[in-house]
């Protein structure tokens, strides 16, 4: 469990998103986060929304401060690549030798649950923080308008993110917290949640330029293939705020012992090299005797 510092003074929170330094959302980051300890800003200069985990290696990356958020008094930089290198950036280069006590990223304009963390540039810049050891939150409201209404998250964000700063996050994760878009009745509060068996099924809408040549529009349905009650889609549906731990070891362990029972590994007089366990787990890594997913 990572515990930020409980010293007196204020905790540093580091904000990040994927929708740009100038959109709707992180301007209520940073308005919420002001009020809980000190803040800086390093965001993308340009909406970077689905760049995944991407990072920005065959070309030069920019950082530059930012007058965005001046008349607040915030810190702030705008950077040229994606939201993982928003973070390596502001880690190595910004605050150099200050670790955040908690770094968050949002608020996005739209879901990040299901299969859609694996494209999130929101949960990417959580994500890449987890890597570095550093406690990260993404937040997301389920609406992707632009003008979207966020006056229903601040007291779920500023209670969620208090409850980070007090009692930590697990070594090795960032959370995934999606809030419902608003509606006539208020949230009726936060679950718990695995990440729902849920996929895009995608088409490609064939179209042709002015000169005929043909290109793909990218389309399809999302569709929830998890009837389990125990899930971000099940809360989010029924007006729950989800908040799912999300790992960055992707190894399928289940799927481990399955290869070593049926598959043949030998080739000529050269047998496999079976792996020995390490003494200590990788954190945030689950057990080999995890039960494979429903």
């Amino acid at each position: 469990m990572i515990v930020p510092d409980a010293s007196a003074r204020k905790p540093l929170i580091l904000i990040s998103n994927d929708d740009g330094i100038t959109a709707p959302g992180i301007a209520v980051l940073v308005r919420v986060m002001r009020r809980l300890g000190e803040v800086v800003v390093v965001a993308p200069d340009s909406p970077q929304s689905g760049m995944g985990h991407a990072i920005t290696i065959g070309h030069p990356l920019r950082l530059d401060p930012s007058r965005v958020f001046a008349d607040e008094g915030i810190e702030a930089y705008e950077c040229s690549g994606t939201p993982a290198d928003c973070v390596k950036l502001a880690k190595h280069m910004v605050l150099k030798d200050r670790n955040p006590d908690l770094v968050v990223s949002g608020i996005n304009h739209g879901s990040n649950s299901s299969v859609n963390v694996l494209y999130s540039g929101t949960m990417s810049a959580a994500i890449e923080a987890a890597i570095e050891g550093l406690p990260a939150i993404g937040f997301s409201l389920c609406d992707y308008g632009h003008e979207a209404d966020f006056s229903h998250v601040e007291e779920w964000v500023e209670h969620l993110t208090r409850q980070a700063l007090a009692h930590g996050i697990p070594a090795g994760t960032a959370l995934n917290i999606n809030i419902p878009k608003k509606q006539e009745q208020p949230i009726l509060g936060t679950r718990l949640c695995r990440q729902a068996r849920a996929k895009w099924q995608e088409e490609f809408d064939l179209r042709h330029d002015p000169h005929r040549r043909p290109y793909y529009w990218l389309i399809g349905n999302f569709v929830n293939e998890d009837q389990g009650e125990d899930t971000d889609e099940w809360a989010l549906a029924n007006n729950y705020i989800s908040v799912v731990p999300c790992q960055f070891d992707l190894t399928a362990h289940y799927g481990l012992s399955q290869l070593n029972e049926s598959w043949d590994l030998t080739l000529g007089d050269h047998p496999p090299r079976r792996p020995t366990q390490p003494r200590t787990p990788y954190i945030g890594s689950a057990t080999p005797t995890d039960p494979r997913p429903e």
